[in-house]
């Protein structure tokens, strides 16, 4: 585990973790989750207490690792300023504002004026990070080796997810400009990536988790896109989500070759998708939808909390064996580290 002995006036003494900015993917995940069991459709009769209690656990975990991140920026600047130049490394700091303004949208059954709050600090912390990045992508020199599904993180995801808060809150013209945004960034973006993948040389084992964030785009945008519709759902979500499940199964066909890389925290990349599947499912049947999407919901959702159930006990198994922090060897972190890619 990275820890470091503080040398700060503030944390003096005190053996901090140093938590990577993918960390943030966690409180994506269980907010996600959470989010999935209170939007299945009134005939289910589920307990509403399971999905709040769910969603107050993705709060908590927001706080330990927005604490821990911050915390970071204190005690070792220059190893945080070295992650934020990273051309991987550096798009996983774009989550912390999505999962800023996930933990507002979670506390907004009890407290409208701090939900605001949050929505608003992600929201601004996630476009001024997008503006950063994605300015510094444009000047180009970057080595086609470290193009992933984490190109998404900074624009896609944020977009989307604002768009949805947007929704939630009511202001549905603010949420059509974000859900613009992410929508076109996406189809930009893939373009990119299917290059990448057909045409460079084959990904290395550390980065192949990242795929599982090549689900999200198609599911994350469908939430979004119902939150701000109203009625019965129409063709272009049902489209997004038959997007969706093709990326779910490209997935399940290639998950052996992805998992030659052993279980390490990195696997939650692909919990946002999975319960963002199982949300946008569940909500459109909420929503009056009947027929292919209604059969695949219950199928969806116990297929999404398999998944996190799965990363959750593979995370505790990491914890006790003081291993969820693993500092990379050195074969698994040349590849990133003697990049001459520009961040």
């Amino acid at each position: 585990m990275r820890i470091v002995t503080s040398r700060s006036p503030l944390l003096s003494g005190m053996a901090v973790p140093l938590p990577p900015a993918s960390f943030f993917g966690i409180v994506l995940g269980i907010s996600g989750l959470g989010s999935s069991w209170q939007s299945a459709p009134p005939e289910w009769n589920m307990p509403p207490e399971i999905g709040q209690t769910i969603s107050l656990i993705a709060v908590a975990v927001w706080l330990v690792v927005t604490g821990l991140y911050a915390a970071k920026w204190l005690v070792a600047p220059a190893e945080a300023l070295e992650e934020a130049r990273h051309p991987v490394q550096c798009c996983f700091i774009g989550l912390a504002g999505v999962a800023t303004m996930l933990a507002g949208l979670s506390l907004l059954p009890y407290s409208h004026f701090l939900a605001a709050i949050l929505v608003f600090a992600g929201a601004t912390f996630s476009l001024l990070f997008l503006l950063w990045r994605t300015g510094r992508l444009w000047r180009g020199n970057r080595e086609t080796t470290t193009t992933t599904p984490v190109l998404y993180l900074p624009s896609v995801a944020a977009s989307f997810v604002a768009a949805t808060a947007a929704g939630t809150f009511g202001y549905g013209d603010w949420g059509q400009l974000a859900f613009g945004a992410g929508f076109f960034s996406w189809l930009a973006i893939e373009s990119v990536l299917f290059n990448r993948m057909l045409t460079a040389p084959e990904m290395i084992e550390a980065l192949r988790p990242s795929l599982g964030i090549q689900l999200a785009p198609p599911t994350v945008g469908s939430v979004a896109y119902l939150s701000l519709t109203n009625g019965p759902p129409d063709m272009f979500v049902r489209a997004m989500l038959g997007y969706g499940l093709v990326q779910a199964l490209l997935l399940l066909r290639l998950l052996p070759w992805i998992m030659k890389q052993r279980f390490v925290a990195s696997y939650w990349a692909f919990s946002f998708g999975a319960t963002a599947i199982s949300t946008a499912m569940l909500r459109a049947v909420a929503r009056g939808e009947a027929g292919a999407i209604a059969a695949l919901a219950p199928i969806t959702f116990i297929g999404t909390n398999l998944a996190i159930a799965m990363l959750a006990l593979g995370s505790i198994r990491l914890m006790l064996r003081g291993e969820f922090l693993p500092r990379p060897s050195h074969s698994q972190a040349q590849p990133l580290a003697g990049s001459n890619a520009k961040s």
